[in-house]
């Protein structure tokens, strides 16, 4: 043995090649500050032994490296820059001690080898990988971008176009379409990877490949043309722009300097890189975006947790089909769970199923499935009229239509059809889940489980815990949840539960804001431009649908009658009693056509304003930042209740709520980071200022305490 540390180990192969094998404790291997410092001494031990005449690097994991340790990135940003860019020219210094060495050096690569472990891949000679490989750059995600020289190594091994293309978007590459472009030499079976990569070995030290003019293009200028240059420059920055647009700095920032470190060589490149690495790590959207990626785990965590307390789910059904139905079948089918669609109407089995084959259909023809998936994902779903085909389901989800003693009924005669410990579900997003439990003699095998349309597309399900469910229950529901792809957190019982809860004191301020005059587009325009939601308020209402925005918002009056209740009509009441229901009827705050790609296209409609003005009267302007203050202070101080009350757990699954389950912006980082960035004592002035709007715009003693305290919501 070379070298050994718990993280990497050096031995020596026959033909006196070395082998580095990247082993750290644990399922994965991750670049932490260890894993680099063990990096340094096996590169140091390897010079030193003067037989080696290759290197070999590889991983005893099933995957390569994922990347950097992203849970020691917050605190290391916090330092002061020259302490942060020692840190980055120490990594450096090691990737380009391995760049030099002097003999090949091949990577054979299997699983993922991504941001640090792309660019370790990137520092050696030669790359191998197998057919289960995927390796890029994915830091502008994170709202970085690669800080070990991968904005240098990359643009000099594939070309500066397809560079900018895998930084910017931070997609992960299959090994043909990285083997196309030059990223990696060669794709083979897994059981083949080391063999490979020994022969590959062999075919640098006889000549075959040549390794040293690879070597001297990644340490050189970027071979590019002078008007090429400013095409692919400018070019990029074009489309980089109307993608990520002003909210995302990061993937402007990588153009930038791939620009900027085009004429350079690797020393210079690399000093360029490091000042805008050190430069984003700083931002408010790295912070924020990092964040989210650690709140995603954490909650993951949980839910991989929960899967030890979890009942098996091998066949599940759902009740109503329609688009909710047909949506909750389809991504449970997809997923691997066998599902029954039962509903006491044909046309609505031929509904939900047809849903199911255009998403699967739609796949197809973007060539992310085939004929076959398809046909054995359709097979995994049994459309049935008869309660009968539901008896060997473990799981049944009740999605039928959202009235509380059609539920009560619908579950009350389930619960006489099933097995014993088989758990029912309630897919509702307003009516409590202990007021359901009453219809059931077995109230503990009872929860909510709120999905978000459309089903295929909304990564978030609202797991919600009635007085009664059981552990099991709770736990076996979001381990269905997660098998089926989603993201579940668990929240206790209240109106609304947390997602919605806290969505409706948003739709208040923007009816307050309509009752003072504001015009709606106004206000959309500000919520979505300036600050970042996808949708504004009046948009999303309309595709929500008014008559369901109209529904809900009585619930939650009903519910919190002190902070929501209200007494005067507002903008939702009036387009509801107009029949304006939004895109399902093509008419709302705004009115519908349907484009030449068969997508709703939304325009003003002149009678919206008529309307509106019959009971509000003329239109005001208002600045931008009093329009964000009221749409937002009251969402954010709901939120607040909502941890405070023990509907949600913690700020990381409250932000994760509001990302996955409503858009709200990554950038951001979800209200608790939102919190934190701008200070809680700033928030509080801030409310206080619009206190005499009611009873959503007062913060929480418990806020008040916080902000006194000068404390934050996210302990450092």
């Amino acid at each position: 043995m070379i070298y050994q540390s718990p993280t990497i180990q050096v031995e020596l192969l026959e033909d006196n090649i070395a082998k580095l094998c990247f082993d750290a404790p644990g399922s994965v291997n991750k670049f932490d500050r260890e894993t680099l410092a063990s990096l340094d001494a096996a590169l140091d031990s390897i010079k030193q032994h003067a037989e080696i005449k290759a290197l070999l690097l590889t991983s005893a994991k099933s995957t390569f490296i994922v990347g950097a340790d992203i849970t020691e990135f917050l605190e290391l940003f916090k330092q002061d820059d020259a302490t942060l860019l020692a840190w980055v020219e120490q990594a450096n210094a090691v990737f380009n001690k391995l760049e030099d060495l002097p003999f090949p050096t091949v990577s054979a690569i299997n699983g993922f080898a991504l941001g640090g472990g792309c660019e370790t891949i990137l520092a050696t000679d030669l790359r191998v990988a197998d057919t289960n490989a995927r390796v890029g750059l994915p830091e502008t995600k994170l709202g970085l971008i690669p800080g070990f020289g991968g904005t240098v190594r990359l643009p000099r091994v594939i070309g500066a176009d397809n560079a900018l293309e895998w930084i910017t978007s931070g997609k992960e590459q299959r090994p043909d379409d990285a083997l196309k472009v030059g990223a990696i030499d060669a794709v083979v079976a897994p059981e083949n990877l080391q063999s490979a990569a020994i022969q590959m070995i062999h075919d640098a030290l006889a000549g075959n490949l040549d390794w040293q003019a690879r070597r001297k293009q990644k340490q050189s200028p970027l071979q590019l043309a002078k008007l090429e240059a400013m095409m692919s420059f400018a070019t990029a920055k074009g489309m980089v722009f109307s993608i990520a647009g002003k909210h995302y700095p990061a993937p402007m920032a990588a153009v930038n300097v791939i620009e900027q470190a085009a004429t350079l060589d690797r020393t210079g490149a690399l000093q360029v890189e490091a000042q805008a690495f050190i430069k984003l790590a700083k931002t408010e959207v790295a912070t924020a975006l990092i964040g989210i990626f650690l709140n995603d785990q954490f909650v993951k965590g949980k839910a991989k947790k929960a899967v030890k307390l979890a009942k098996d789910v091998n066949n599940a059904a759902v009740l109503g089909a329609g688009i909710m139905g047909g949506g909750i079948a389809y991504q449970s089918a997809s997923k691997g769970t066998p599902i029954v669609m039962k509903d006491i109407a044909q046309p609505a089995l031929e509904l939900g199923l047809n849903e199911a084959a255009k998403l699967l259909s739609a796949q197809v023809a973007r060539g992310r499935s085939t004929p076959e998936k398809m046909a054995q994902v359709l097979n995994n779903i049994t459309p049935s009229l008869d309660y009968a085909s539901i008896k060997h389901s473990d799981v049944v989800v009740e999605a039928v239509v959202e009235h509380p003693k059609v539920k009560a009924t619908v579950l009350a005669e389930v619960e006489g059809y099933v097995a014993e410990d088989a758990i029912i579900a309630s897919n509702t997003s307003t009516i409590s889940i202990n007021l359901l439990a009453k219809s059931l003699k077995k109230p503990e095998r009872f929860c909510g489980m709120h999905f978000f349309n459309p089903v295929h597309k909304m990564p978030l399900v609202e797991v919600i815990r009635g007085e009664h469910s059981s552990e099991e229950t709770i736990a076996s529901v979001v381990a269905y949840a997660s098998k089926m792809g989603k993201t579940p957190i668990v929240v206790n019982d209240c109106p609304g539960f947390f997602v919605n809860r806290v969505l409706f004191p948003y739709f208040a301020g923007f009816n307050g804001l309509l009752a003072d005059g504001a015009d709606f587009a106004a206000v959309d325009k500000v919520m979505e431009k300036q600050f970042g939601w996808p949708m504004g308020p009046a948009y999303l209402l309309d595709v929500v649908g008014l008559d369901t925005g109209h529904h809900a918002q009585a619930v939650m009056a009903e519910g919190f009658p002190d902070r929501m209740g209200k007494t005067d009509k507002d903008a939702i009441d009036i387009m509801f009693e107009n029949k304006r229901f939004g895109q399902k009827n093509a008419k709302g705050f705004y009115a519908y056509s349907v484009d030449r790609r068969g997508k709703p296209k939304k325009d003003l409609d002149p009678t919206s304003y008529e309307l509106l003005k019959g009971t509000f009267g003329e239109l005001k302007a208002f600045e931008a930042d009093d329009i964000i203050a009221r749409c937002m202070i009251p969402m954010i101080i709901e939120t607040v209740r909502c941890l405070e009350e023990g509907i949600v757990a913690s700020p990381a699954e409250a932000d994760m709520g509001l990302v996955y389950g409503l858009g709200f912006p990554p950038f951001r980082g979800g209200v608790f980071r939102y919190l934190d960035t701008m200070g809680i004592a700033a928030f509080v002035a801030l409310a206080d200022k619009y206190a005499h709007l009611g009873g959503l715009y007062q913060v929480t003693d418990a806020m008040r305490d916080l902000a006194a305290n000068n404390g934050s919501y996210y302990q450092a």
